[in-house]
């Protein structure tokens, strides 16, 4: 025999995604089993495909990978119905398992204000974030909020009885009683306050445009 006569070659087989899978069958049995990720809708398909595969093979090959995922969601995932009229049919996926990357750039980060770029230059905490809006009241025994409604700086307005300071009672404007006393001393501090905020900001963006 000849050593040197080259043999026929057999015609490379069908594609092992398909190869028990016809175009109109529904049930799927490729050699390498299909691995899922139904929270993504994800079929990972193993099977080689061959050397130069044909649109027709690559057709196949889609068409066996969607139908191997449309079963398998039918057979694992609750299937519920909406009522009428519309009488819909929908299944609820599992969560997923395959991390994916993100579909945008993380945003850049936030540029300061003018108001923190001063508080942090000037070592200004902020109260608000910091301390919160509950403050412990040892005279009702339960937390209370700082302002408003019940508020800790309310305390005293609404009780029935209040102990009169006989040295602050003749400070009081004509008529005005202690409780009327003390709403006002409230309200002034708000002022105060408001009148430093104001003048801390227009310090702020004195200095930003100077800098500038």
């Amino acid at each position: 025999m000849d050593t040197d006569t080259a043999m026929d070659k057999p015609p490379h087989p069908p594609s092992t995604s398909t190869a028990k899978a016809t175009s109109s069958s529904t049930t799927i049995s490729p050699p390498i089993p299909h691995t899922f990720d139904l929270g993504n809708l994800l079929l990972l398909d193993l099977n080689p495909l061959p050397p130069s595969p044909t649109q027709d093979a690559l057709a196949t090959t889609a068409r066996t990978c969607a139908q191997s995922l449309i079963n398998q969601l039918l057979l694992t995932c609750p299937i519920h119905s909406t009522p009428p009229p519309s009488s819909s049919i929908y299944l609820t996926l599992p969560p997923p398992t395959t991390p994916l990357p993100r579909e945008k750039p993380l945003p850049p980060p936030k540029e300061a204000t003018k108001w923190e770029k001063f508080a942090k230059k000037k070592g200004i905490k902020d109260k608000k974030r910091g301390e919160g809006k509950m403050v412990y009241s040892e005279e009702k025994g339960e937390w209370v909020p700082k302002w408003g409604y019940k508020g800790r700086n309310k305390e005293g307005e609404g009780e029935w009885i209040v102990e009169v300071d006989e040295k602050r009672e003749g400070e009081g404007k004509g008529g005005e009683t202690v409780r009327g006393q003390g709403r006002r001393e409230r309200v002034e501090r708000m002022r105060r306050g408001e009148r430093k905020q104001r003048n801390n900001e227009k310090r702020a963006r004195k200095g930003g445009s100077g800098a500038g």
